[in-house]
C-alpha cells in the first residue's frame, strides 16, 4: 500500500471584505455582539458581476495549489470538490473544475458534507492515492454563502458568521512512509438532519411548479437554520472524541500535536477544545475572526495560510478537524 502526503495548497478570498460594522447597517446587530457570540471580526463577500463564484473562487485557489505542488496540470488523475453552495443544482462543480482548468477527461467526483467537506474529500483522495489508483489527487473546498443569506434582523443569527472563499490541497504517492496521511476518521449522525440545514430548494420539499407558484416572500426554508445552542454542545463532543479517536489510532496523545487546524466554526468552540486538550496558542490555528466560517472551504483556507505563516514544518504533527451539518464530522492525522 502507498502513502498520500500534501504537496501543495493554496487559497482564494474575494477582495470585498464586510466587517461587522457594515453588517449593522443592514439588520439589527453590531460589533460586540458577534463577536461576543463567534470571535468574527469581519468575512469576505462575492461582489454580484464580479465574477467569482464557487467553481472559479475553486479553480484559483487550486492553480495555486498545482503551482506550488510542482506538477503539470494533467498529472492530476482526479478531482474531488467538496461544496454545499454548487453554482449548478446540478452539474456539480468538479467537472466544471475540470472544464476550466483544461485537465484531461479525469474523474470529477462532488462531496456534499458541508462542514466536514474537506475532511470527507480528503479522506477520499487518501484512500484513492494508498490503494494505488490515482497518483495525484486535487482536493478543493469552496463556498459561496454570500448569495443565499438572509441580511436581515430575521436571519442575523446565522448570517452573521457566513463568509465566501475557497482553499486546495493536492495530494500526491508519497514512498516514505513515516510521512504523509497516517489516519482519517468520519462519522454521521442523521438524527439531527434540521438542526442545521437548508432545507430549500429540494426535492423533498415540494414541487417545484408549486414553489413558483406560491413565490411566497416568508418562506423561511429558502435560508440556513440553525439550532446554534444544540450544534455547540454536540460539536464540543464530536471533536474531542474524533480527535482522540485519531490520536489513539496512531498511538499519539495530545501533547504529540504540534497544529491542530479546526474547522472555522465559531471561534467559542475552538478555544473549549484548545482548553481541553491543553493546547497553546501556538497550537491552534484560527483565522475566522479575517473570514468567517467559510464551511467547507475553511480547514484548506485555515491550513494554507498557518503554512504560509511558517507555523507548519516538515515532521510536525497536523490534526485537522471538523463537526457540521448532518451531523457529520471527522479527523485527519498527518505527518508533515
Amino acid at each position: 500500500m502507498f502513502n498520500s502526503k500534501i504537496t501543495g495548497l493554496g487559497f482564494y478570498v474575494p477582495d470585498n471584505v464586510v466587517t461587522n460594522d457594515d453588517l449593522s447597517k443592514k439588520m439589527d446587530t453590531n460589533d460586540a455582539w458577534i463577536q461576543e457570540r463567534t470571535g468574527i471580526k469581519e468575512r469576505r463577500h462575492v461582489v454580484k458581476g464580479d465574477g467569482d463564484t464557487t467553481t472559479t473562487m475553486g479553480v484559483k485557489a487550486a492553480q495555486i495549489a498545482i503551482d506550488r505542488s510542482g506538477i503539470d496540470k494533467n498529472d492530476i488523475d482526479f478531482i474531488v470538490f467538496a461544496t454545499l453552495s454548487p453554482d449548478y443544482y446540478f452539474p456539480g462543480p468538479g467537472v466544471l473544475v475540470q472544464r476550466d482548468l483544461g485537465i484531461k477527461t479525469v474523474g470529477a467526483l462532488d462531496v456534499r458534507n458541508q462542514c466536514s467537506g474537506f475532511v470527507y474529500a480528503l479522506s477520499v483522495a487518501d484512500q484513492y492515492i494508498k490503494t494505488g489508483m490515482y497518483k495525484n489527487v486535487l482536493v478543493i473546498g469552496s463556498e459561496l454563502h454570500s448569495h443565499g443569506l438572509d441580511m436581515t434582523t430575521r436571519g442575523r443569527g446565522v448570517s452573521v458568521i457566513f463568509g465566501d472563499g475557497a482553499g486546495a490541497a493536492i495530494v500526491s504517492r508519497e514512498e516514505d512512509t513515516t510521512k504523509g496521511i497516517l489516519s482519517t476518521h468520519l462519522h454521521s449522525e442523521g438524527q439531527h438532519a434540521e438542526e442545521l440545514s437548508l432545507i430549500a430548494p429540494g426535492m423533498g420539499k415540494r414541487w417545484v411548479n408549486d414553489i413558483l407558484e406560491d413565490n411566497d416572500p416568508n418562506d423561511e426554508s429558502y435560508f440556513p437554520y440553525m439550532n446554534g445552542q444544540f450544534v455547540f454542545k454536540n460539536a464540543v463532543v464530536r471533536f474531542s472524541e474524533v480527535i482522540v479517536e485519531g490520536l489513539k489510532a496512531n498511538n499519539l496523545e495530545a501533547k504529540d500535536i504540534d497544529m491542530l487546524v479546526p474547522h472555522q466554526a465559531n471561534l467559542r468552540i475552538s478555544q473549549f477544545i484548545q482548553k481541553k486538550f491543553g493546547l497553546s496558542d501556538d497550537q491552534v490555528f484560527n483565522n475566522i475572526m479575517k473570514y468567517g466560517n467559510t464551511t467547507a472551504a475553511s480547514i484548506p483556507i485555515a491550513l494554507t495560510e498557518a503554512w504560509e505563516m511558517g507555523k507548519i514544518k516538515s515532521g510536525d504533527l497536523i490534526v485537522l478537524a471538523a463537526f457540521g451539518s448532518g451531523f457529520t464530522w471527522g479527523s485527519v492525522i498527518i505527518r508533515w
